[in-house]
């Protein structure tokens, strides 16, 4: 029997998606705003980051079963391969599927960016597998923070700038932080929860290492250093007021935060991670506007 659409949908974890579409808005608002703006680039770099991630989301699937760190006690939303909704094998085919269609969506964006975008979109489909893949699984060995900072962030915002302007600052890049530190923000809660399941699978998450309060303060410095970017761009520019707002959106992250510190690790965190995946969104939105205004 196939699997069905919505065993799909499931497996592409659709609330993460908003940590791959968030950077891009923030990317294209700053080409806009030079004047630079380049429709078909933003719109394909947008294909291109959903599908990474998507790419991502079916990997972390299969090899998390394969590594034996998925099981029926885990707190989070189901994952398919584990659940035996879907073959490993049909899995794993479902991966390479994926990624190679980021690639080819990618081929416009490689003729028009040149090396550097090719560079970007090889390491980005690489380090998605090797994410939860190899003999040294960056998401295993307390890596998956720094991945997601980079990655989500940086490279995110800065490739789909520069796939637009054909040139990069470091303004851009700086502002690609705060995407990239909420995304550790939702990572730390999904570490956070899981933390038990994680010892026992042997998955050294920063939560397993470093304990369950360093990931709470982890939680919150994410959020807060991702509000004070904005902050900073308005004292090294004198302009760009209007993204001032984007700060505020710390205001709506206060409950959440205190959920991360009152509660112990258990289903009221996928609550958190969802709507720390909404504080990514506004927080991209309110930027991007404010930006361009």
């Amino acid at each position: 029997m196939n699997p069905s659409p919505h065993t799909w949908y499931i497996a592409i974890r659709p609330k993460t998606l908003w940590a791959a579409i968030a950077p891009v808005i923030i990317g294209t608002a700053m080409a806009y705003g030079e004047g630079k703006l380049h429709v078909l680039s933003a719109i394909l770099a947008g294909i291109c980051a959903v599908l990474i991630q998507v790419g991502t989301n079916y990997a972390n699937d299969y090899f998390d079963f394969i590594h034996g760190a998925d099981h029926k006690d885990r707190l989070g939303p189901t994952r398919v391969t584990q659940a035996g909704l879907v073959k490993p094998q049909t899995m794993k085919r479902a991966t390479i599927l994926v990624f190679t269609l980021a690639f080819l969506v990618g081929i416009y964006l490689i003729w028009r960016g040149g090396w550097p975008i090719f560079i970007i979109g090889m390491l980005s489909i690489l380090f998605g597998v090797l994410y939860t893949a190899g003999p040294y699984p960056l998401g295993y060995n307390g890596l998956g923070d720094i991945f997601v900072l980079v990655f989500f962030g940086i490279v995110a915002v800065g490739g789909t700038y520069y796939v637009q302007a054909l040139q990069i600052n470091s303004l851009v890049l700086l502002a690609g932080l705060s995407p990239g530190l909420f995304s550790m923000a939702i990572l730390t809660v999904n570490n956070l929860r899981d933390v038990k399941s994680d010892m026992k699978a042997g998955k050294l998450t920063l939560a397993v290492r470093f304990g369950e309060n360093f990931a709470r303060w982890e939680y919150l410095a994410s959020v807060l250093l991702a509000c004070l970017i904005p902050i900073l761009l308005f004292f090294l520019t004198s302009s760009h007021l209007y993204a001032l707002a984007a700060s505020l959106v710390f205001v709506a992250a206060i409950p959440p935060i205190k959920t991360v510190f009152e509660q112990e690790p258990g289903l009221i965190f996928n609550q958190v991670l969802a709507t720390t995946g909404k504080l990514l969104l506004l927080y991209s939105l309110m930027f991007s506007l404010g930006w361009i205004l």
